[in-house]
Parts: structure tokens; sequence; C-alpha cells
């Protein structure tokens, strides 16, 4: 079997290269040309993994740079966070090449098509209850809008030719050398220097997702063969976000000061991540990894950076 990667530097995807090359799997990663994160995957080379270079600006020709696959995981999305969400001209454009590149794989003779889609794509959740694939999606930024078009208009094109396409709709992921803003990475960070911590209230319900158990059933996407469509992917335990402030708080045996309530909640509502994997499970897969062990295998990381350093 042959897997494209596209984002193959990415959170997901150096994770999911590091779980691949220990299979029988054939891997093509995609990078962009003078990436500086393609010394990583360098490292993690083998005789069944091949690098091609690639910018979004000519994903037209991901199909002919990659040559014929089985499977083509694509993760690559340039404005993910904070205001850049917002912009109207990226995110279409964004869309736009993800549109030029799906058609050029599958013109190759690609049969799975394998899309990372996000949790913005339903929009706000406000529900006590947890959060179904069958929910009306009503994304509230210009990334959810476009990314939920990407995936519609995907399965459009696909269905004609008989393509499986399937999206794993990723909640929040969590795990060691996760972009430093997040806020499991920047509170660890806090309470392990005792500094103060400003937060809201944390009431909002959430759910974390260890990104080793995420990459597991990406992996059985991969493999097995699954009925098209959206997969949530949680890790189905959901608490009030302040239980997981306390848990971090406890492990690293911090003196900082916790500010609940510092940090206003928008006018707009308590917005919860509270993810229904019901679908998830029926494909056989169970996530192993609590999230206390999950903080630790981060500060074990942190430690190791921190001696490296």
């Amino acid at each position: 079997m042959k897997v494209a990667i596209v984002g193959a530097t990415s959170f997901i995807g150096t994770n999911l290269i590091k779980t691949l090359k220990n299979t029988q799997i054939d891997i093509v990663a995609v990078v962009r040309k003078s990436s500086d994160k393609r010394k990583q995957l360098e490292k993690m080379a083998s005789n069944k993994m091949e690098i091609r270079e690639l910018n979004l600006d000519n994903y037209d020709r991901l199909g002919e740079t990659i040559g014929r696959v089985d499977c083509l995981v694509y993760l690559t999305w340039n404005g993910t966070r904070g205001k850049t969400r917002s912009d109207f001209a990226l995110q279409k454009y964004n869309y736009q090449m993800g549109m030029r590149a799906i058609s050029s794989v599958i013109k190759t003779g690609c049969s799975k098509i394998i899309t990372a889609g996000s949790q913005a794509e339903y929009g706000p959740w406000f529900e006590d209850r947890k959060l179904t694939e069958n929910d009306f999606s009503a994304p509230n930024t210009e990334y959810g809008k476009f990314k939920l078009k990407f995936f519609t208009d995907v399965q459009k094109m696909a269905k004609s030719e008989n393509v499986s396409v399937i999206e794993p709709r990723f909640f929040s992921l969590y795990g060691p050398d996760d972009y430093k803003g997040t806020m499991i990475i920047s509170i660890l960070e806090n309470m392990l220097k005792n500094d103060e911590c400003n937060l809201t209230q944390c009431i909002q319900t959430w759910d974390f997702l260890y990104i080793s158990d995420a990459i597991d059933g990406l992996v059985k996407m991969i493999e097995s063969k699954v009925e098209p469509g959206v997969y949530n992917f949680g890790s189905g335990i959901s608490h009030p976000l302040k239980y997981y402030i306390e848990q971090m708080y406890s492990i690293t045996k911090s003196k900082s000061k916790l500010n609940y309530g510092a940090i206003p909640y928008p006018e707009t509502g308590i917005v919860n991540v509270n993810p229904d994997i019901s679908k998830l499970k029926r494909i056989g897969w169970m996530p192993k990894v609590t999230f206390c062990e999950g903080i630790e295998k981060i500060l074990q990381s942190m430690r190791i950076s921190n001696v490296s350093a």
C-alpha cells in the first residue's frame, strides 16, 4: 500500500509518519520547498519513505508530483489559528488550491482520500449534550466555512469517480511538540515557572484527545475499509475545563496563582468542546492514553528539550 501525506511536517503529519514508518506502508511525504521542518522528516527517512517538495500555489500538480497512491491524507491548510481564521482571501485560497490538489490526485487513480477536518466546521457548540456528526453545521469563521465547503465539494467531486472520502474531524488534540500557543502547552509552561495563570472561569465542557490516540484512529482509516463521511475525533471523556487545569496543577506541583475569571467569556456565550465519538468507536478504535498520562508525556518531552538546549 502506498500513502501520500500532504502537510507532512504538521503536528499530525509528523506523528503519523512516525507510526507508518514502522508498517509495511510506503510513504510519500509532501512538504513545502525550503521547509525549515524538512530536517525532522529526513531523520525519519527510510527506504519506505520518499520526500517530495511542492508549494501550495502549485497544488494542481500534486498528482504528477506524488504519482499514483492508494490513499491521500490531506493535512495542509494555512491560517488555522488566531486572526487568520477570519481572513477570507487566505481561507478561500486554501480551498481553491485544495480542490485543485484533490482533482489532480483523483486523476491518477487514487481510491481513498482522507481530509483533516476541524471542530470549527460545526461552529460554536452551546448545548450540554455531546455533539454528533449529524448535528447542524453553522461555522462562524472563514476557516470553518471554507473547511466545510472543501469537504463537501471534495465529496461531490469524488462521487462520480467512485473514490472514498473520509474526514476525521479533530477536536482538541494535545501532545509533545505541539504549537506553543495552545492552552495546554502555554499553561504548563507557566505552571513550571510558577507564573500566574490568567483563565476564564473554566466552566465550559471540554474533551482532549492525546495525539497518539488520534494517530491510531487515522491509521485504522488508512489501512481498513471504513464507511466514507465524517468521524468526530475526541476521547469521549469530557469535564469542565477547570478539571483539566487542576490536574495539570497537581502533576506539575506548581505554586502558580490560578486566576479563574480573569479572562471574560465572549458575549456570544460559553462554547463547549464535547464530541460524540460513537461512530469512531464502531470502526474498532478506543482511546488508550488518559489525560494525566498525556500530560506526563508532554512534561517528559519538555525536560528532554530543556536538557538538549
